[in-house]
């Protein structure tokens, strides 16, 4: 029997369940998540959690598709939010529009580019936004884990800011039409549903 190239077939293997079961999930053209984000004002105490205090600033619901999904392990942030989405809404949740954006993620930052805009700036910008998840525990924690690029979610919570005794703040956005660093919303979720 010849290992080398058993242990060859089962890379090649491996490989091509990780490519396939990372690709993302394709629609067809329309808006698939039609509704703005909602958020009002938040009737809840500041908590603890990991060692932070968190304070809710807005109350917070979002359904949205799936640009972009990134795990983070190694950054402080880590502690609090080891995932982010970059989450999209009308014009930014339809295929006929989304086949024109190249879409990354990196250093907690979620990027767009364009060779011909298929809508205007401000649409992709406002109807778009990199978020920060902090999962209420580790259910939730594990769904969002599991979430890839293509997919539907629904989710519940609280838009945050989060502090520590060592002086360490983050603090999230409460508005979609802003853009580059202090942009993103940092979201503690309570609930969360995925299609």
């Amino acid at each position: 029997m010849n290992w080398k190239l058993i242990i060859c077939f089962a890379l090649i293997g491996y490989g091509a369940y990780q490519h396939f079961s990372n690709r993302p999930i394709a629609h067809h053209p329309g808006i698939l998540a039609n509704q703005q984000p909602i958020q009002n004002n938040a009737n809840q105490s500041q908590f603890e959690l990991n060692g932070y205090t968190i304070q809710p600033l807005q109350s917070f619901e979002i359904k949205a598709r799936v640009l972009s999904a990134e795990h983070y392990t190694f950054d402080r942030e880590a502690d609090l939010a080891p995932v982010d989405l970059a989450l999209g809404w009308g014009v930014m949740s339809d295929d006929s529009v989304l086949k024109d954006i190249q879409i990354s993620q990196s250093n907690r930052f979620y990027y767009w580019r364009v060779d011909a805009f298929p809508v205007s700036r401000e649409l992709i910008e406002t109807s778009s936004a990199n978020m920060h998840m902090i999962p209420a525990d580790s259910q939730i924690e594990k769904m969002l884990k599991s979430i890839k690029a293509g997919q539907l979610v629904t989710i519940s919570g609280y838009l945050v800011e989060a502090k520590s005794v060592d002086g360490w703040h983050w603090k999230s956005s409460l508005t979609r039409k802003d853009t580059g660093n202090g942009a993103c919303e940092l979201v503690y979720v309570k609930a969360i549903s995925i299609t």
